[in-house]
This record gives C-alpha cells, structure tokens and sequence, in this order.
C-alpha cells in the first residue's frame, strides 16, 4: 500500500472505559510488538494512516487513539469535564489491552506527552521517537529561543499556514486539503487540554534512559532543528535525524522518510 492511498481513512477503531473517558483507539492486533502513536494537537488518529499501515505491513502491532478532548474520545459525563492526563489515559489503555511495553512515537504536542509518559513509566517503553517538538520545555534557554523566532501574529492564521511546509503545500493541493479536514474537526468545543504529569524540563529530559530517536524537519518554523537539538542533547541516550524539504507535519508531509527512519531505529531497540 502506498503512502496516499494508506490515507483513505479505513482503519476501524473502538471506544474503551477508562477512568473518566470513553476513549476512541485504533488496534492492528496481533502478538506482534507493538507501535503507540501519539497526535499532534492538530490532529487526531486520522493523521496516522500512512504510519499504520507501513508499520503494520512492516510486522508490528500499531495503536493509535484519540487523545481526550480530541476528535472520538469524550470524557465521561458522570466524572464530569476533568481532562485527565495523557500519559494516565494511555497507561490505562496498556493495562487494558495488556501491553507490558511498548515502543512510543510522538509528534509536536504529542512529544509532550511521549516525554511525560517515559519519565514516568520508563519499565513500559521499549524505545522513544519524538518529531518536530518543542516538547514544551520550560527552561528559559528553550523559551528565549522560541521567542527569538516567534513570526508575529502567526496563530491568527490558519493552522495549515505554520505546520504544513510550503513545498507540501504547492505540490499536493490534495494531501494538503485532507490535512486542513483533519486538523478541522480535531479538537471538540470547548474541550480542556490535557495537563501533563509533571512540567517538561530539562532535568525531567536528563533521567530519560530511554533509547530515544529525535527526529527534526528542516523546513519547520515552529520547532526548527536548532531548537530541538538543544533539549536533545539533555537525553540520556539519543539518535539524531533530519527530514529535508518537510515542515511541522513531517509525518504526514513525508511519511516515507519519517516511517523508514523510525522502523530502522525499532528494529534496533
């Protein structure tokens, strides 16, 4: 299956219990080791298609779901409009699906979490990618550097304009047009974002043993790889990668490149 036609949008999902959210996910199944992927802000686990079907194809279990608050995942009336942690919802899906450990991919907002999640529950990872992301850190060096090359007033504009590379943008008018319905009807009304565990820093970086695969976009304004490579280098253990000509939506933008460039880390962790 090529990369555009994996984005037809077929893979079927579910709706789980847990703790105070009916949470939506998408499953491969199977014995096989599995991948979990964690959503942007701009998206839900639409935005995965091309990585489920390459990493399916490629022999392993792959698990996507809908963060709380974003697209099919709906916090439980009765808990009220709590929104939880991400890292507490996705320990709670392992636990129901069974999964002892598990290698995890986060991109952009969802880095965030992938690092909250490895600080806390290191024993349930295999390995850590993290793409195009601030990761959010709060040490002054990262908050002086994102200011230094904020474009002013460029959260007015459309999503699209800031995440999606302009190369992306001329040569796939339909790529770019189903990013645009995905990010669209990502976050629900009103919804609350989920707070992390616990702030990210770079001493919170510096107890991750993880084996970490960091992964920049050239081509990215709002983590560019300069940025990143100065959290990174608060890992423990890390791998450095850049893909060429993508912006922010890397993985979507070049999801041959991004997925070849993580099962070849996988394989190796």
């Amino acid at each position: 299956m090529t990369a555009d036609n994996a984005r037809s949008g077929t893979h079927h999902g579910t709706h789980v219990d847990l703790p105070g959210v009916k949470l939506w996910f998408v499953d491969t199944g199977g014995p096989a080791t599995p991948i979990v992927l964690l959503h942007p802000n701009t998206g839900t686990t639409a935005i995965w298609d091309s990585q489920i079907a390459s990493f399916s194809q490629a022999g392993y279990r792959v698990i996507a779901y809908d963060r709380r608050g974003w697209g099919k995942s709906m916090a439980e009336p009765a808990s009220g409009p709590q929104p939880g942690t991400i890292a507490g919802d996705l320990d709670a899906l392992l636990d129901h699906l069974g999964i002892e450990k598990c290698h995890l991919v986060g991109v952009a907002g969802g880095g965030f979490a992938a690092v909250d999640f490895a600080a806390w529950r290191p024993q349930r990872l295999l390995s850590l990618v993290i793409g195009a992301s601030t990761l959010k850190v709060e040490d002054k060096e990262i908050a002086d550097f994102i200011a230094r090359i904020a474009i002013p007033d460029i959260r007015n504009h459309a999503a699209h304009y800031r995440e999606v590379g302009p190369s992306y943008r001329g040569a796939n008018p339909q790529g770019t047009r189903r990013w645009i319905e995905i990010e669209r009807h990502s976050r629900q009304a009103g919804a609350q974002g989920q707070p992390l565990l616990n702030p990210n820093t770079f001493a919170k970086l510096a107890s991750i043993a993880t084996p970490t695969l960091v992964i920049a976009a050239d081509a990215d304004l709002l983590a560019p790889p300069a940025l990143m490579r100065v959290w990174a280098a608060h890992l423990q253990h890390y791998e450095w990668d850049v893909i060429h000509d993508a912006g922010h939506a890397m993985a979507w933008e070049r999801p041959g490149a991004f997925n070849d460039r993580i099962l070849d880390f996988i394989r190796r962790h």
